[in-house]
C-alpha cells in the first residue's frame, strides 16, 4: 500500500479505536461487563469492515480508475448492509449486551467515516502526475526558427 493510503487508514482507525475504548468504558458503566464486550466487538467489526473497504477501494482506484466512484458508492452501501445484517444476527445473543453493541456500532461507524473524510481532505494528493513519462515540455512543439 502506498504511504498515502496507509496514512488515511491510520488516521481513520486510530480515532475509531480510541472512541471504541471510550464506548467500552461507558458501556461497562451502563450495562456491565456484557456492555463492554459488546462495545469492544463493535469496535473490531467497524475497524475490520471499514478498513477492508478502504483497502479494496484503493486497489480499485489503482487498477480500474473509471470504476472508482461507482465502486465507492456500492462499497459503502454493502458495508452498511453488512453492518445491519450483523446487528440483526446478534440481536438476541447472550454473549454481549445487544443495545450497547448496536449503539457503539453506529457511533463508531460515524466516527470512522468522519475521520476518513478528514484524512482525505487533509491529504495532499496530486490531480495530475507531475512526473508522467512521455509528456512533452511546454514550448517544445513546432519547428525552431
Amino acid at each position: 500500500m502506498p504511504s498515502n493510503d496507509v496514512r488515511t487508514l491510520l488516521q481513520a482507525a486510530v480515532p475509531t479505536a480510541a472512541a471504541g475504548a471510550v464506548a467500552a468504558v461507558v458501556s461497562a458503566v451502563v450495562a456491565g461487563g456484557e456492555g463492554a464486550v459488546g462495545a469492544l466487538i463493535a469496535t473490531g467489526v467497524v475497524i475490520v469492515f471499514m478498513g477492508a473497504g478502504l483497502v479494496i477501494l484503493q486497489r480499485v482506484a489503482k487498477t480500474l480508475p473509471q470504476l472508482f466512484q461507482a465502486m465507492g458508492l456500492m462499497l459503502y452501501a454493502a458495508q452498511l448492509l453488512l453492518l445491519f445484517v450483523f446487528v440483526a444476527v446478534f440481536k438476541d445473543t447472550t454473549l454481549f449486551h445487544p443495545k450497547a453493541f448496536a449503539i457503539s456500532l453506529v457511533a463508531l461507524t460515524l466516527i470512522w467515516i468522519s475521520a476518513q473524510t478528514r484524512a482525505h481532505m487533509k491529504a495532499k494528493i496530486f490531480y495530475v502526475d507531475p512526473d508522467a513519462s512521455g509528456s512533452e515540455k511546454p514550448g517544445s512543439k513546432g519547428s525552431k526558427p
